[in-house]
């Protein structure tokens, strides 16, 4: 098979697959984002512990007191136990979404130019990691807080258990989410760097991407943050549609990178525009102007006084015949 053909081939699939994953992407950023609304708004009463709150039994004289102050945050998220699975389970649809877009992406930049091999491995671990994990960690606080809140020990120890603080399954979970995140933020950033280079995502939205996989870490929980992955997932699936604005990037008809121009090279771009002007300009420009802003060379020249013009030579022998002929 010819490049030529294999490159006609690739593009015909890629088309085809773009379309598939258009209405998924979007799809995914919407329930992302009403995913951070339902948690929100089911977390929004959650009774708070300051420390005041919490030091206020050993101030009594009861280091462990029979109901730990945080026990009601327990019993608050045994209430409502569905609203949290529900937001986690739209958030795994997103990820999932979110994952297959990814690898997408990085198939097609691999057959551009060559990428990081790590890159889609850990798009596919911490994606899929992130999608089970956070709804495993939610079931299993739920079942955990449902148990807090029938039993009769409410002490600080039964809370922190209720709220996998403690214990090996609460930490080696809280790890592995953990790792699950970081591997997927990792890969993201290598993916959204390697089609800014091959020229497949315009580098305002690759951008926007390594900040929205950097928002997947667990130190970035707020919903207003989450509006960046949104609109990354959103913006991609109008790119997929082959609906962009400003028309598709020349690489994916291509088959080839096309890599944005840098700022250097944008700024050459300009330079040379700017000394590139019309031969007739540079003309112009190259003439010397008298006073009124003519060229000189346009004017005509006054003509001369007669009184300026010399009078012919006369020829040496022409004044010796005339006087010859007076005498004779």
């Amino acid at each position: 098979m010819t490049a030529t053909a294999e490159i006609e081939q690739r593009t015909a699939f890629e088309s085809e697959r773009r379309a598939r994953l258009a209405v998924p992407a979007v799809a995914g950023g919407v329930l992302y984002l009403l995913s951070g609304i339902i948690l929100s708004a089911t977390l929004k009463e959650l009774p708070a512990v300051g420390i005041v709150q919490g030091l206020e039994p050993v101030l009594r004289g009861e280091p462990n007191p029979a109901v730990s102050p945080r026990a009601a945050e327990v019993k608050y998220i045994d209430h409502h136990a569905l609203g949290l699975i529900a937001g986690s389970v739209l958030t795994a649809i997103a990820v999932v979404a979110l994952t297959l877009v990814l690898l997408f992406i990085v198939d097609a930049t691999r057959f551009r130019r060559p990428t990081w091999p790590a890159g889609r491995p850990l798009v596919l671990v911490g994606g899929v990691g992130v999608a089970l994990l956070n709804v495993i960690h939610e079931v299993i606080l739920v079942i955990e807080a449902h148990k807090f809140a029938i039993g009769g020990d409410f002490t600080n120890k039964a809370v922190d258990k209720a709220l996998l603080t403690t214990g090996s399954g609460g930490i080696i979970l809280g790890l592995l989410g953990l790792l699950a995140a970081l591997a997927l933020a990792v890969g993201m950033i290598a993916v959204m760097l390697g089609s800014m280079r091959a020229g497949l995502l315009p580098r305002w939205l690759s951008v926007l991407g390594i900040l929205s996989g950097l928002l997947f870490l667990p130190f970035f929980g707020t919903t207003t943050l989450q509006l960046i992955p949104t609109f990354w997932l959103v913006a991609t699936g109008i790119l997929l549609m082959e609906r962009w604005p400003g028309g598709d990037p020349p690489a994916w008809a291509a088959g080839e990178a096309r890599p944005w121009p840098t700022q250097a090279e944008l700024r050459a771009q300009r330079e040379g525009e700017k000394e590139g002007a019309p031969a007739a300009e540079r003309s112009r420009g190259s003439k010397s102007t008298g006073n009124g802003g003519e060229p000189l060379a346009d004017i005509a020249p006054a003509p001369t006084p007669l009184a300026d013009i010399a009078p012919a030579p006369t020829p040496a022998g022409g004044g010796s015949r005339r006087k010859r002929r007076k005498r004779g």
